[in-house]
């Protein structure tokens, strides 16, 4: 028996061991190089899946404008796979000029009954709101959902200065008169856009339903036949169907004609369908899908509400007039970018890397299995304590392996090839953005459970130390992509509270550059190109390879503009640090008179617009501040915003040496930083910080007032939050893993959301799963943050090569990027 009960726990244990060998392994499966496997099949997936759907429903985005669409959370409309621009009276009127101009007329022309006439009408109020009248009609009809007694008669519309022509025709029957008309209009190619719409008055005239639902489809017959002769990019013709009805339960007392139902309304939109689905003309059937999500708003009994018939003109204006206008976040009917040979050049010369890069591995495959290599391989040491620095190949013989640089290019290319096609093509969906309370605040709240999961305790104990800030910056990431992915700049407190985080960011990078000369002594042209490179690598490949210019993306233009800024003064003479100012009381006097300068030079610049112009507008470096465009007025609000935030952040490193070395505070241990009584009073200052600043950020209501006040307040809220998240030793000395993985890899989340996570120049959503936001999103931000991984990966691969801890060839590859880019300066105007 004890033979046996040994042998079963044997039994039992190595049983046990090999269940949590295979949980180890599973686990230890789990990591970022197989989480990019996953999302690279996946995107391999979504090719073929959005490519099966373009082989089979077609290309055409105005079709899926037309056709299908869905409201959302908040009664937006949101069409089918594309984003829908919101037309203002002067959006419109600015679209119809802009076609006469370039001698196109337009002419719109609605043929039908009451709905139709409501449409047209619709149009009007649209374009001429300086018409009293129909000013007065839809107020009225707003307000009390009824409606007048509508003249069933027709009516037309002229404005010359626009070149506009709109005309209606009152015909509640499909007949030949009206097939004759359009017959003569599809031939002649006139008018743009045909409105046609009848079938309501059918089934309400009617004895027998289906006597007259025959003789309405051998009427539309005949005007299929002559939709049929349009000529290819001539008039649009679309059948508008009738809304379904909200059906009474009152009965009958008309006792011979036929009440309006859903039953005879379906049958009669189904045959319209049936019979148009050859023709040259389309069904509205996005305008039916509109009207049936607001039964409760519509007018009377068969007739769209104010907000359908508002948003049918949207939908008529997106899809007249987004190819002409190009508005950013309108890519319904829209065509796709055309590519600038600098493309071309860009893409060719990767794939030229991708080509070396091929050849280099079947080459050594080939020596590694017929010859002996002696090839010997060693890390290349880097000095740079950077999150950008890397460890390539150093061969004993030649030098640095070029393997590791063209096999990084070469998923480079990849990685530019799928940018391109989520967000210059129309191959993969895109969505309007949105704003609502749960969509922003829900995300946000996991955001926070999921990082005070992941906390563990940090091996340093310093205020600020590298995995605190990691830890920052990752949150500080994560909050701003749920607030662009949801649109909350729509609510101001919201909007103020993330320019206080972009406020941070460079408060961050002023802090710690200043700590890493204080405590060296050293601002070396190495460590500025290397910190040039880590900032701009991924955006100036992105600026070639999407024609963009560089102040799209703007916080990289400002950041790198500020760190140029620092190291500028810290280069000066004289220059203090920790070791230069110990016993020299003199040295802090020059550094407060240096901190005086920089400051007054912001200020100078801040205070005179026109002379801030001169000085950025000069040639050749002009092209770095301007959009396309060629508008400095981006540049000149957001460099304004946080003009003294970096100083901020170099002052506060200032005060912290100082208090360190005057033993005011001791962050050397995991003990608290101040006495009781002190650290009481610094967390109740911090509390009256941060509570201040929110009060601030909801009584202030006019956007530009709390922008000017912001750069000179902007360092409370950052302080406060300092002072509360260091003053305890527990809490100072442990940090959350999930923000500070997040931290690491900010800057290429930050840039690359703008392509593969957010849509349209960011105006919108890239859309992979459609019909499912929550899904959606899940499926977006993982390959986003993957891709973004492995972009980070790259750049430190990359860096060595292109920075290298020379000087002497630092200098010569700054030079030859300076002559890179002077015949693409030249090609743009820069000279």
């Amino acid at each position: 028996m004890p033979i046996e009960r040994c042998r079963e726990k044997h039994v039992n244990m190595s049983f046990k061991a090999d269940e949590e060998g295979t949980a180890a392994n599973v686990i230890r499966q789990i990591n970022a190089k197989n989480a990019k496997i996953v999302a690279f099949l996946v995107v391999i997936g979504f090719c073929f899946y959005h490519g099966i759907l373009h082989v089979r429903y077609g290309i055409d985005s105005c079709k899926w404008l037309l056709t299908d669409g869905r409201y959302k959370g908040d009664m937006e409309w949101q069409p089918y796979g594309c984003m829908m621009h919101q037309y203002s009276v002067k959006d419109t009127r600015r679209c119809f000029r802009y076609l006469s101009f370039w001698g196109r007329r337009n002419h719109f022309v609605f043929i039908g009954d009451t709905q139709v006439q409501l449409h047209y009408r619709a149009l009007l109020h649209q374009l001429a709101g300086h018409k009293k009248s129909e000013a007065a009609f839809w107020s009225q009809a707003k307000s009390n959902q009824t409606l007048d007694v509508l003249p069933q008669s027709d009516h037309a519309f002229h404005d010359s200065l626009l070149g506009l022509h709109l005309e209606y025709m009152w015909q509640p029957y499909l007949t030949d008169n009206v097939t004759k008309h359009i017959r003569n209009w599809v031939k002649e190619g006139d008018p743009n856009v045909i409105i046609i719409g009848m079938g309501s008055w059918t089934i309400k005239s009617s004895i027998n339903f289906e006597h007259s639902l025959n003789q309405f489809a051998v009427n539309l017959t005949r005007l299929a036949q002559a939709l049929s002769l349009r000529r290819e990019g001539k008039s649009r013709i679309l059948w508008v169907p009738i809304p379904p009805i909200k059906e009474s339960t009152e009965p009958d007392t008309t006792g011979s004609l036929q009440r309006l139902s859903n039953k005879h309304i379906d049958q009669l939109n189904k045959a319209a369908v049936e019979i148009l689905e050859h023709s040259g003309a389309q069904v509205w059937w996005s305008l039916r899908l509109l009207a049936q999500g607001r039964l409760d708003e519509s007018f009377g009994e068969a007739y769209p509400g104010y907000h359908t018939l508002s948003q049918t003109t949207q939908i008529l204006l997106n899809a007249y007039c987004n190819d002409h206008m190009n508005f950013k976040d309108g890519t319904c009917c829209w065509s796709a970018e055309p590519y600038t040979s600098l493309q071309v050049v860009t893409y060719a010369s990767l794939f030229v890397c991708m080509s070396i890069a091929i050849a280099m591995v079947l080459y050594r495959s080939y020596k590694g299995v017929y010859c002996k290599s002696n090839i010997k391989y060693a890390p290349l040491s880097t000095n740079l304590d950077l999150p950008g620095s890397g460890n390539p190949i150093l061969n004993s013989n030649s030098g640095l392996d070029l393997l590791p640089m063209f096999f990084a290019l070469s998923k480079l290319l990849l990685i530019m090839v799928f940018f391109y096609l989520c967000d210059r093509t129309s191959f993969f969906m895109k969505e309007n953005k949105y704003y609502s309370p749960m969509s922003f605040w829900l995300p946000l709240a996991y955001m926070v459970v999921l990082g005070l999961f992941f906390t563990e305790e940090s091996r340093y104990t310093k205020v600020l130390h590298r995995e605190q800030t990691d830890e920052w910056k990752g949150w500080m990431q994560l909050t701003v992509m749920i607030f662009h992915m949801t649109n909350a700049k729509v609510v101001l407190p919201i909007y103020m509270h993330i320019r206080v985080l972009a406020s941070s960011y460079l408060f961050l990078s002023g802090f710690g550059h200043f700590c890493y000369f204080w405590q060296r002594g050293e601002a070396g042209i190495v460590r500025f190109f290397q910190v040039l490179f880590r900032l701009n690598f991924l955006s100036i490949v992105l600026c070639l390879a999407m024609n963009r210019p560089y102040q799209f993306y703007f916080f990289i233009p400002l950041v790198s503009w500020w760190v140029l800024t620092i190291f500028v003064w810290l280069a000066l003479p004289p220059r203090v640090s920790a070791m230069s100012s110990d016993g020299n009381p003199l040295q802090f006097l020059s550094l407060v008179l240096k901190f005086v300068g920089l400051i007054s030079i912001i200020t100078i610049l801040y205070m005179s617009e026109v002379f801030f112009e001169k000085v950025f507008v000069t040639r050749p470096w002009k092209a770095l501040f301007v959009t396309t465009d060629d508008d400095i007025h981006e540049w000149w609000s957001r460099w304004k915003l946080d003009r003294y935030s970096v100083s901020y952040g170099m002052m506060y490193a200032l005060g912290l040496f100082l208090a360190q070395r005057h033993q005011l505070l001791d962050d050397r241990n995991h003990s608290n930083l101040m006495s009781p009584r002190l650290s009481l009073l610094a967390v109740l200052a911090a509390f009256c910080g941060l509570g201040g600043y929110i009060g601030f950020s909801i009584l202030c209501h006019n956007p530009d007032e709390c922008n000017e006040i912001h750069p000179y307040i902007t360092f409370i809220p950052i302080i406060s939050f300092i002072t509360l998240r260091n003053i305890s030793g527990i809490l100072r000395t442990r940090y959350s893993t999930f923000f500070a993985w997040f931290g690491k890899i900010s800057l290429e989340l930050y840039v690359c959301q703008y392509h593969i996570w957010l849509a349209a120049d960011a105006n919108g959503v890239l859309v992979l799963v459609s019909g499912y936001p929550a899904l959606n999103a899940i499926v977006t931000s993982f390959i986003y943050v993957c891709v973004a991984h492995e972009a980070h990966e790259i750049t430190k691969v990359l860096m060595p090569y292109f920075v290298p801890s020379d000087w002497q060839k630092v200098l010569r590859n700054a030079l030859l990027f300076t002559l890179v880019l002077v015949p693409i300066g030249i090609h743009d105007g820069m000279f």
